[in-house]
C-alpha cells in the first residue's frame, strides 16, 4: 500500500485527528439489553465518481481509468473489502474473489454463497468479522455506501474532473461533518483530470447506525 500523505496542520485536522486518536468510539457493546455484534473492524469507503455525482452504469464504470484501479489495489490491499450482493456479482468471474484482500459479500438472502468471500447479512456483521484495529475498505454499490456512511471514519474518493451518464450515484458527504484531508492531482495522456482525495470524519459528528437494511443486499 502507498505511504499516505502527511496530515495537514489546521484546526479541521486537529478534529480529525482527535477522532483519529479515539476510534473505538464506533464500537457496538453487545449487552443483554442490546443485541447488535461488538463492530471489530474500522469503516472507511472508496470510490471514484464523476463531477455530476455518478459512480456507476448499468453495474459497471462509465469510464476507464487505469491509474484509479491501480490506487484502488494498493489502497485496499491486504485488508477486508465489503461490498453489495450486486456488486459481487458485476465481478467479472475471474476476479472473483477480489485477490489479495478478504472479501466480505451483505445479503439478506439466507442461504445465498459467494465462493471465496465471507457472507454477512448485516453491515454490524460484517465489521465484526476481522480482528479489531483492522480496516474494512465498502467498495460499493451506491446502496452499500449510503448504508455504511454513518459509521464511516474516513473516505477515499477519485474525483474525476467530467460529467458521465449513470444509473448508481455517490452518497452526500456533508460538509459540517467531514473535513478534506489531503489531494493529489493527476491528468491522463488523455487529457482525463482527476484527483485522488482523503476525507476524514469530525470529532464531534463520530455517531450513526448501521441498522438499516438495502435493496441492493436483496
Amino acid at each position: 500500500m502507498r505511504e499516505r500523505d502527511p496530515l495537514p496542520a489546521s484546526p479541521a485536522y486537529g478534529n480529525f485527528k482527535a477522532f483519529a486518536d479515539t476510534r473505538r468510539i464506533h464500537t457496538i457493546h453487545a449487552s443483554p439489553h442490546n443485541n447488535r455484534l461488538p463492530i471489530a473492524m474500522h469503516c472507511h469507503l472508496i470510490l471514484a465518481r464523476a463531477r455530476n455525482g455518478v459512480i456507476g452504469r448499468h453495474g459497471a464504470l462509465p469510464w476507464h481509468l487505469p491509474q484509479d484501479l491501480a490506487h484502488f489495489r494498493r489502497t485496499t490491499w491486504g485488508a477486508h473489502v465489503l461490498m453489495g450482493r450486486t456488486t459481487w456479482e458485476g465481478l467479472p468471474e475471474r476476479y472473483r474473489p477480489l485477490p489479495g484482500r478478504q472479501n466480505v459479500v451483505l445479503t439478506r438472502q439466507a442461504d445465498w454463497q459467494a465462493p471465496g468471500a465471507l457472507v454477512a447479512h448485516s453491515l454490524e456483521e460484517a465489521l465484526a468479522l476481522g480482528a479489531d484495529d483492522g480496516i474494512a475498505w465498502v467498495i460499493g454499490g451506491a446502496q452499500t455506501y449510503a448504508l455504511a456512511l454513518p459509521l464511516a471514519e474516513e473516505a477515499v474518493i477519485t474525483e474525476i474532473d467530467a460529467d458521465y451518464d449513470g444509473d448508481a450515484y455517490a452518497p452526500e458527504f456533508d460538509p459540517a461533518q467531514w473535513v478534506e484531508v489531503s489531494r493529489d492531482a493527476h491528468c491522463t495522456p488523455e487529457g482525463l483530470r482527476f484527483a485522488l482525495v482523503r476525507w476524514g470524519r469530525l470529532a464531534q459528528n463520530c455517531c450513526g447506525s448501521a441498522r438499516r437494511t438495502t435493496e441492493e443486499s436483496t
